[in-house]
């Protein structure tokens, strides 16, 4: 059996050459709360032995290890219609946290904001009291909020729990898995489960397991031991997605036979690791000790497996992705791929000229000044070049051979095979987008200030239904980061650091020029810089980047291309007319007032309760 310093030593060649993707998809499994959501929660809440029934009393929290005022308390309040006990509770809680964040750096703010409220309430279990009082101030009965809350709540989080929280990590590993052999992985990757169809066996097999774990966990003992028997799981589903939920149970409980102990020490030995981790407030974590864990597990599972197939344990037949550990040779590759060995012999397509100033901005930044014929010849010949550069990295070795995948792999639809993110983009195009996010940015601030406030306030400092930071941050990420697109990972960090450029200097200069007067301020919020930008803000726009980038945006283009042209371009000239005059009447008559410039205030008395909705 391979010694726990090999298996680090390829943990780690594995993460070296694909640190980017690798860190980031552990960052969006710890954002999702799928794993390692330790990592993100920078610091926790204390246990509290019990709070006063008198309201004044909620001043004070004392320590007691023996009980946890939280989650079973605030469900309990809910349940027996005791909403105002559970909010004083709640307050109680989040005003301690708040007290303690600010004995620390600045940096770390736990004051305001919805990372922080989320952390604080998350930690504290008073998120559910949060939601309830927030859908009580708009329907204006207690009882009415009590059961949205309960049905909707519950119905969502549970949804989406069984389909991304609970099976992410199986995606997470078919990622480790591919890294492990090839020197690519694409980002198509993220969909396999979609594209063999097996997302909802994969939720469901998920689940069972967890179940399986939820009941021997009530044995203490029983939980710790199954723990190590289920750890291949989500590994071995990853690799065949098809296996039933006791198929992949008793698979993994055989393959773990005499290896439980062995698993827990290597866990063990990353001990160090965790503890500098927690130094570093969690940041290392998500940097480096959890892409590096996971490599080095990975590369348990393959050892694990290769002995079951070598000892022929039962259901190990049934890892049966051949490809997925080794290179298919060139005569298999040769029978799936034969239309694109005809391509590849085949001299380039001729790529039409754009001349001049089109040229050097289709090339560097993806704008396309017209839409001729020209220009969509250009756009189908870069499409078309995509397309096969995928499938011959596959020819060539570099990438998993999806055509060689045991399930077949569904071919993808129409419209998913022209979202051909390494387009162009006309000026008309990039103009209807930006319109389109700066609305759909102020309808998410309004609707983030409405949930976590309970007001309605028209959020920005135009007076009409648009934030401009949101769709100009689309546009410059569109085209300032054109050459970066085929990098998925590149791309993500790019946007956050284009991003929180953009949205710094719009803080400063906005208060340059409106005499000292501040638009936001995060100097409450958890990681910010000077108060102008923020961690949740700038993981918002790295996640919400990418969608734009991949999904969105080309979404957006291949409708108006479908669409009635004159129409559509006589709307966005309204639009836009409507917005450049909002922008000049906003210079005399600026939207500022409670919700949105009223800053010094809060931060010069911190209201406990500007965390929680206004009843």
């Amino acid at each position: 059996m391979i010694t726990r310093k090999d298996l680090k030593q390829k943990g780690k060649q594995s993460l070296k050459k694909h640190y980017l993707i690798f860190a980031a998809v552990c960052m969006i499994s710890a954002f999702l709360a799928s794993e390692f959501n330790g990592s993100l929660n920078f610091s926790t809440l204390r246990n509290y032995e019990e709070i006063s029934a008198d309201p004044e009393a909620y001043t004070e929290v004392s320590v007691d290890s023996k009980r946890s005022v939280g989650w079973h308390e605030v469900v309990e309040d809910i349940l027996t219609d005791q909403l105002e006990e559970g909010a004083q509770l709640s307050e109680a809680l989040q005003k301690q946290a708040m007290e303690r964040s600010l004995e620390g750096s600045p940096v770390f703010g736990r004051t305001r904001g919805v990372l922080a409220n989320l952390i604080n309430q998350i930690s504290s279990g008073s998120i559910l009291v949060t939601f309830a009082a927030a859908v009580n101030s708009l329907t204006g009965t207690e009882r009415g909020g009590i059961v949205v809350l309960i049905l909707l709540g519950t119905a969502g989080l549970s949804v989406f729990w069984f389909l991304i929280q609970n099976t992410f990590g199986v995606i997470l590993r078919r990622i480790f898995l591919e890294g492990h052999t090839y020197e690519k992985v694409p980002i198509s990757r993220f969909l396999y489960l979609l594209r063999v169809k097996k997302w909802l066996k994969v939720s469901w097999n998920m689940l069972v397991k967890y179940i399986y774990q939820s009941l021997w966990s009530l044995t203490v003992i029983g939980g710790i031991i199954k723990h190590y028997s289920y750890f291949l799981v989500p590994y071995i589903l990853a690799e065949n997605p098809d296996m039933t939920a006791n198929q992949s149970v008793t698979l993994s409980r055989k393959l773990m036979k005499g290896h439980k102990w062995e698993c827990f020490l290597l866990e063990l030995s990353f001990l160090g690791w965790m503890i500098l981790g927690a130094l570093s407030l969690g940041i290392f974590n998500i940097l480096f000790t959890n892409p590096y864990k996971t490599a080095v597990f990975t590369e348990y599972y393959i050892q694990l497996r290769q002995k079951g197939k070598e000892e022929k344990i039962p259901l190990s037949q049934l890892l049966n992705d051949f490809y997925l550990y080794e290179k298919a040779d060139a005569l298999d590759l040769t029978e799936k791929y034969v239309d694109i060995l005809d391509i590849m012999e085949t001299p380039p397509m001729e790529e039409p000229k754009l001349p001049g100033v089109k040229g050097v901005l289709a090339r560097n930044f993806g704008i396309l000044l017209f839409w001729g014929k020209q220009e969509k010849r250009y756009e189908e010949v870069q499409a078309r070049r995509l397309k096969n550069k995928e499938l011959s990295d596959a020819v060539k070795g570099l990438v998993y051979p999806t055509r060689l995948f045991p399930i077949p792999e569904e071919e993808k639809r129409v419209q998913a095979e022209s979202l051909n993110y390494m387009r162009q983009y006309s000026i008309w195009s990039l103009l209807i987008i930006f319109l389109g996010f700066s609305i759909f940015g102020w309808l998410w601030e309004v609707t983030l200030h409405l949930v976590t406030s309970g007001e309605l306030v028209n959020r920005g400092f135009l007076n009409g239904p648009w934030l401009p930071i949101y769709g100009s941050g689309s546009v410059l990420i569109l085209t300032l980061l054109y050459r970066l697109r085929k990098n998925p990972a590149a791309e993500f960090f790019a946007a956050v650091i284009l991003c929180g450029s953009l949205e710094y200097i719009t803080s400063l200069l906005m208060e340059i020029f409106t005499d000292g007067m501040k638009w936001w301020d995060y100097s409450g919020y958890f990681l910010n810089l000077h108060g102008r930008i923020c961690a949740e803000g700038l993981l918002v726009f790295g996640v919400g980047g990418m969608m734009v980038v991949y999904i969105l945006a080309p979404l957006t283009d291949n409708l108006f291309q479908k669409g009635n042209q004159k129409l559509l371009r006589l709307f966005c000239l309204i639009f836009l007319t409507l917005f450049c005059l909002d922008l000049v009447y906003t210079q005399i008559h600026p939207n500022a007032g409670e919700g949105i410039t009223d800053i010094s205030s809060i931060q010069k008395e911190p209201d406990w309760r500007s965390g929680l909705p206004k009843s």
